[in-house]
């Protein structure tokens, strides 16, 4: 394939043959930034575990201290008063049958879904529509629960969810590439320290097998593997 003239450019101002630390990496990838648009910090790690084990499944959440950047649309479905408290404290939208019609003809012109544990009876029943959208709430993301106002706030200030792909990589955005260096740092060690507090007693060998950080249109930057065991 005919390498592009943009490619070549970045090419001569990236060396994507050599390792980094985080801050270089960044740093980088923000200077080598052309494109007309806000990109994101990308990352993707390689763990050595096996997700069809039920006890190497890593899947959690994090709270990004200086938030991703993005305008995240949150659906609380919840009844009466936890419906308003939900619209009181952010979410675009809070309700519950009308909410549940509406995802049944093909609505999901959202990011989150919150949902009250009375709900999810009817709401498991639409696992086929959500659950291939990354829509569908779980209490072990916080998406399913009683204090519904708290959750929002969370989801609001930069709360994302991540999960292991059946390759055993993980893949999540860590805000956008204009935020501060100091602040992508700090999102990005958040990150990363919560994936190595959740190592499974069971995995075996090394669990982080590579790291790359990249922006939405440019390269994949490995980073040091000497980096991510001080993280």
């Amino acid at each position: 394939m005919k390498e592009t003239k943009r490619t070549k450019t970045l090419k001569k101002q990236i060396d994507v043959l050599k390792d980094y630390t985080v801050i270089d990496a960044i740093k980088a990838l923000k200077e080598a930034s052309k494109v007309k648009f806000t990109e994101s910090l990308d990352c993707a790690i390689k763990l050595g575990v096996d997700p069809k084990h039920a006890d190497q499944m890593i899947r959690g959440t994090v709270s990004l201290p200086h938030g991703t950047g993005k305008k995240v649309t949150v659906l609380v479905l919840a009844k009466g008063a936890l419906a308003e408290a939900a619209l009181q404290a952010g979410a675009e939208y809070a309700g519950y049958e009308e909410y549940l019609e509406k995802i049944k003809s093909g609505w999901t012109d959202i990011d989150v879904i919150i949902a009250a544990p009375d709900t999810m009876a009817e709401v498991g029943k639409l696992g086929k529509v959500l659950g291939p959208k990354g829509l569908m709430p779980n209490p072990k993301s916080g998406t399913v629960t009683m204090d519904v106002a708290k959750a929002v706030k969370e989801v609001k200030a930069g709360k994302i969810e991540f999960r292991v792909e059946k390759a055993g990589i993980v893949h999540t955005s860590l805000g956008k590439l204009d935020f501060p260096v100091e602040q992508l740092v700090d999102n990005a060690n958040a990150f990363l320290n919560t994936i190595i507090k959740m190592k499974p007693s069971s995995a075996k060998g090394t669990y982080v097998k590579s790291l790359f950080l990249s922006s939405t249109m440019g390269p994949g930057l490995r980073i040091s593997k000497d980096e991510v065991a001080t993280v």
